[in-house]
């Protein structure tokens, strides 16, 4: 039985983590079908958008600790098979949403973080429990929540473990919106598919643009922004987008 599922709906592809007995925890086979979904979905053209979600009661509770052996060797483990999938997120040329179901602990954290959207149900919860077990955070945990929230906060919650609620992550920004459990999937589902609908290169320009420019100077972030504006306005999408606006009428992106 797999690990991890793919449906589509439209141009919305659905990936879930499917070990609900485990709480969707990460073991090798699990990451390597993760990994390989991931370069699915964003390899197919005819995919605009990305949910990624867990079944069962958790989004995903990080290492499969009972893999005692996958950390004999933990630098490779993260480096050949953990830092793929935040990579394959982060470079994906379409946008990908977490619908975080459950609780996300560690490097299902790492998961959440990753996306470019979360929403989250009300029951959720979230931990960076990495020290609770004597590591460090990985799967990019540590770039994005200095990034987010400062090292303060940051540290704290890396140094402590604290399991914190869905509310306290929409009030620090690290989730877009809460729902009600029975409103999570509709919703992550009606989200992905406006973005579906919106002017894909556009997107995918904005995404990398967005990504680059906290790693560069402002004069590099300039230039950034001008040569991914240069290739948004020479595509189709803006000359249809200029049309409809001055006709009044929604435009119809290239598929």
């Amino acid at each position: 039985m797999s690990a991890v599922e793919t449906t589509r709906d439209g141009a919305v592809a659905t990936v879930t983590l499917a070990r609900p007995d485990e709480l969707n925890a990460l073991d090798r086979a699990t990451r390597w079908e993760l990994v390989g979904a991931l370069r699915d979905v964003a390899a197919d053209d005819t995919v605009r958008a990305v949910v990624l979600t867990g079944s069962g009661r958790a989004f995903c509770v990080g290492q499969d600790l009972a893999a005692v052996e996958e950390l004999e060797h933990a630098d490779e483990t993260v480096a050949g098979s953990y830092n793929p999938i935040a990579q394959t997120i982060a470079d994906m040329p379409k946008p990908v949403v977490a619908a975080v179901n459950g609780p996300a602990v560690g490097a299902g954290f790492g998961l959440v973080l990753a996306c470019d959207l979360r929403l989250a149900a009300e029951q959720a919860s979230f931990s960076c429990a990495f020290g609770t077990v004597g590591l460090v955070p990985d799967t990019g945990v540590s770039w994005h929540l200095v990034r987010e929230l400062g090292y303060a906060r940051a540290f704290a919650l890396a140094a402590l473990g604290r399991t914190f609620t869905a509310e306290e992550a929409e009030g620090s920004g690290l989730v877009n919106r809460v729902l009600p459990a029975d409103e999570l999937a509709s919703g992550a589902r009606d989200l992905a598919q406006l973005l579906a609908r919106g002017p894909s290169v556009a997107l995918a320009l904005t995404k990398r643009q967005f990504r680059a420019v906290g790693e560069v100077s402002f004069e590099a972030a300039l230039a950034i922004e001008a040569r991914h504006q240069g290739a948004a306005a020479a595509h189709p999408d803006h000359v249809e987008g200029r049309t409809a606006f001055a006709e009044e009428r929604p435009a119809s992106w290239t598929r």
